[in-house]
């Protein structure tokens, strides 16, 4: 069991190296507001420690172990992190080693060498001169107060070329006085049976604390962590969504649940449970930052990690969220999601109707019509789960429920070139029995469609004037008609209040758009008549 400052105890401890692993990811470089926000977000979530960076290696790291010092945590310490000595000179003259030392952190992170083919080929020095550098360094460091975390870098490579040396450099460090020994799979080669048998092997070689330091070329780096854990290591490290060089490190959004909710440990601080629920929030949190595109499949906290889309799912998991759902996703504030498709059933089909307060008969006319409609768009190349306002205007529509509150009757858009590309388009709509005009400019075809569109409603329908369109994207279907090929066009509105989709195909991108476009407007029209 690993004891944590502030007198809360947790069972395995959480380093996360987000902030030094994870920014040697390919496209990944923090602003030091950026690494002090994700500090304070960290400590909120409750991990142990948070691993800033290099105090040695560059400016930035220099002012934020500077500026880290004024953040208030309650349950992180901020660890530097840095190299052991280099051979030909002291402690005391190692400028990594004094850097340090000047960061003010009470916990210091020193990785060393512990594979021969490191210290013949790399650093090139002897093994007794490697054992030196990593026993003097981590004593240098507890002579001047510092509890230092050994990492033993490719150990489990180390271990594979030379069992004895890679011993003795985890003794080396342990006689210097480290507070954890971190076995660390460097290269993400080592498969899950090799670390277990090793991690034993260890365990029974070495007394104090180990923790594990996994990467994940082999896709294997959540597997080894908790096989790790199970084999007695009371020190995980972590990143953010798994950030981290090449294929990326441990993800602490995969780890952390399965260490609190399925083997029943305590890896956060506070109250068992409740730093859980942050996790999916912080996932986004750091995607957004960095203006990453968040995977939606991402096991725990992705939106898609609780998406059922089969008609056999969506109905069981209505019945018994546990037929279909390994745990409950509001654990770590995630929300479960019920797609309607050409796959869906009934039953995902009367769910999507209790959003909008309506209660259908599985068996009813109402869902069967819709259902069918349902599966003879997706065949033309619809794609209605992201676009549940489509959804919901067949429901209504189905139900007798008037759902278009104008139509487009014509339109046209040319594009010409001035010193930019201009396009021009004019509209006109009916509305009833009043008839309305209009005509505007815009950066593109589509975009003058949608201001010509608006201009041309918003005397009849001023509440549209709120509505904005928050994104818009267009696919390709088949492709195998090149530039003629069948799109799909998915609109995402919002009128500051609520977000709704809309979606249509053509072989004409304009038509596609022209008609998402209209849907989107009347939606929320139909949602003003039925004071939505």
């Amino acid at each position: 069991m690993g004891i944590s400052k502030l007198g809360q105890t947790v069972d395995v401890e959480v380093l996360d190296t987000t902030l030094r692993d994870g920014a040697q990811t390919s496209g990944v470089s923090f602003t030091l507001q950026e690494k002090l926000s994700i500090t304070s977000k960290l400590d909120e979530l409750g991990v142990s420690f948070i691993e800033g960076g290099w105090p040695g290696s560059n400016p930035k790291d220099v002012s934020y172990f500077k500026e880290a010092r004024r953040l208030k945590l309650k349950n992180g310490e901020v660890v530097a992190f840095s190299s052991t000595k280099r051979p030909e000179v002291a402690c005391e003259e190692d400028p990594n080693i004094q850097a340090l030392l000047d960061s003010g952190v009470r916990t210091a992170a020193i990785f060393g060498k512990s594979w021969t083919l490191h210290t013949r080929e790399i650093i090139k020095v002897t093994p007794e001169e490697n054992l030196s550098c990593v026993h003097d360094t981590v004593k240098y460091l507890r002579d001047h107060d510092l509890e230092v975390i050994f990492d033993a870098e490719h150990f489990f490579d180390g271990y594979k070329g030379s069992r004895d040396y890679a011993l003795a450099v985890l003794g080396a460090a342990k006689r210097g006085g480290a507070r954890v020994l971190v076995l660390a799979d460097t290269n993400g080669g080592t498969l899950t049976h090799e670390l277990t048998s090793i991690f034993k092997d260890v365990r029974e070689s070495i007394d104090g604390p180990l923790g594990i330091h996994a990467h994940n070329d082999s896709g294997l780096a959540t597997a080894n962590t908790l096989a790790a854990v199970l084999d007695g290591a009371t020190q995980v490290h972590v990143t953010a969504n798994g950030l981290g060089e090449r294929c990326g490190n441990a993800d602490m959004m995969q780890v952390v649940p399965a260490l609190e909710v399925k083997m029943g440990l305590k890896a956060l601080k506070g109250k068992k449970g409740e730093n859980l629920k942050l996790l999916s929030g912080f996932a986004r949190y750091v995607y957004a930052l960095l203006n990453m595109a968040p995977n939606p499949y991402q096991p725990y906290v992705g939106p898609k990690a609780f998406a059922h889309k089969g008609g056999i799912h969506v109905d069981a998991v209505l019945k018994n969220a546990r037929a279909y759902e390994h745990m409950d996703p509001s654990l770590v504030g995630n929300r479960r999601e019920l797609l309607v498709s050409e796959l869906a059933g009934r039953a995902a089909i009367t769910n999507e109707a209790l959003k909008l307060g309506l209660r259908l008969e599985k068996q009813g006319e109402t869902v069967s019509k819709t259902l069918r409609q349902i599966k003879e768009m997706e065949s033309r190349g619809y794609s209605l789960e992201s676009a549940p306002a489509s959804i919901h205007m067949l429901l209504y529509e189905n139900l007798g429920v008037r759902t278009t509150f104008f139509e487009t009757l014509h339109w046209m858009a040319l594009t010409r070139k001035q010193r930019t590309m201009v396009s021009d388009c004019q509209v006109v709509v009916r509305s009833g029995s009043d008839i309305s005009y209009a005509e505007a400019s815009g950066v593109g075809p589509v975009h003058a469609l949608d201001v010509a569109l608006r201009k041309a409603l918003l005397d009849k329908f001023p509440t549209l004037e709120k509505v904005s369109l928050a994104d818009y994207k267009v696919t390709v279907v088949d492709g195998g008609k090149g530039t003629a090929s069948w799109v799909r066009v998915l609109i995402e509105f919002t009128d500051g209040r609520a977000r709704w989709s809309t979606t249509s195909t053509s072989e004409n991108i304009l038509e596609a758009s022209a008609h998402a476009l209209t849907e989107g407007y009347n939606y929320r029209l139909l949602m003003d008549s039925l004071g939505g």
